[in-house]
């Protein structure tokens, strides 16, 4: 031991001949307490830990919090859906998916626009042939089912595919951007009959129809386009044989013609037909217009959410670690009509009382262990 280590070094350093005997043995003693002292004190902690208050550390366990959290929101999401109408179905509002929509219908609208522009244009030319073609004549004889295939040699200058490149993402405090998602999701499980449309995830990418919808329009573009190109070679036949101001107005109707074509192939080969995800506006716009097909008078909820779970650990040198946890919601939502129109709008806020954890494994409560299982109510 440290004690008879020390004594006996104090015995070594001081002789019998040096010292008394009184005095020897008084050092001895004084040497055995400083010793046995010294061994007490490493032992214990350092004095600086205070460790009879106790200690607060707030860093540990810090995910423990977020379990009451947890149960907040879905909490909240069981008021919120009592609060809903029953009258109609709620589209949860989501700032990418309305973008989405409103970029898709652009996308529509101009697939649209373009296939007027070449079906006025082919009706156009298709008169000025008429008209400068000899009753019974052959310029007409070239099949218009040549030219029919689309050139994918230009590139559109303004690239409709960023119409869909939008960031959006929603931030949370504590919990981080898993809040949203969760109470989302905690909304369509407690209320599946009122809840259609979440606005993130999966929007319905299977559903070929509104694919097949889109497609059909731009293999319409493609027949016109082919049918515009054969009567621009028809007109330029009819030009090279015309004399005077009939040459001429044939001449600036096959460049108008021509112009057009160039138009219409930038745009068809922008709207990337044979690709998928982000790099294809025919493909984002299907899927957002089938999302919007689904959604369509639906009322819509948006919402703000912030969870934040509140995790204690008391340290203290006699009684060990206390673990103590809460939770804290603040909820605001609208609710409106399509048109706009709100309808119901609230604000709530939530806070569980602390429940103390037993770090050596014993059960807080049934109802803490088991309340946030999988398919409990």
């Amino acid at each position: 031991m440290i004690t008879s280590w020390l004594a006996s070094g104090v015995l070594h350093a001081h002789s019998p001949t040096d010292l008394p005997t009184p005095q020897r043995e008084a050092q001895t003693r004084a040497a055995i307490a400083e010793a046995e002292r010294a061994e007490l004190l490493a032992r214990l902690p350092p004095a600086t830990s205070k460790p009879l208050p106790g200690t607060v550390e707030l860093h540990q366990f810090g995910a423990a919090g977020l379990v009451k959290a947890f149960d907040l929101a879905r909490q909240l999401a069981g008021e919120v859906c009592t609060a809903l109408p029953a009258d109609k179905k709620t589209a949860i509002y989501e700032t990418a998916a309305t973008q989405g929509i409103l970029a898709a219908r652009l996308v529509q609208d101009s697939i649209d626009r373009v296939g007027d522009d070449l079906g006025k244009q082919n009706k156009i030319l298709q008169q000025a042939i008429d008209a400068h073609t000899p009753q019974g004549g052959k310029a007409g004889a070239l099949a218009l089912s040549v030219l029919t295939a689309v050139p994918a040699t230009l590139r559109a200058a303004a690239d409709l595919s960023s119409l869909f490149k939008t960031d959006v993402g929603a931030e949370g405090l504590a919990y981080g951007e898993g809040a949203r998602s969760l109470f989302v999701t905690a909304l369509a499980r407690q209320c599946p009959d009122k809840i259609a449309g979440l606005g993130a995830g999966y929007m319905g990418e299977l559903d070929i129809k509104p694919y097949d919808s889109l497609l059909a329009k731009v293999r319409n573009l493609a027949a016109q386009r082919g049918e515009l190109a054969n009567r621009v070679a028809l007109l330029q036949r009819l030009t090279d044989a015309a004399k005077g101001e009939d040459k001429k107005e044939l001449a600036a109707l096959a460049a108008s013609g021509g112009a057009l074509i160039k138009s219409a192939d930038a745009f068809i080969d922008s709207l990337r037909a044979g690709e998928t995800g982000e790099r294809s506006p025919l493909f984002n716009a299907a899927r957002y217009l089938g999302y919007a097909a689904r959604t369509r008078d639906m009322l819509v909820l948006d919402f703000d959410l912030r969870l934040e779970g509140m995790t204690i650990v008391k340290d203290n040198l006699f009684t060990g670690q206390r673990l103590r946890l809460a939770g804290v919601a603040f909820l605001w939502y609208r609710l409106y009509e399509p048109n706009g129109n709100l309808r119901l709008a609230d604000a709530v806020r939530r806070m569980t009382a602390p429940v103390e954890v037993d770090l050596r494994g014993a059960a807080v409560g049934g109802e803490f262990w088991s309340g946030a299982e999988l398919g409990r109510k």
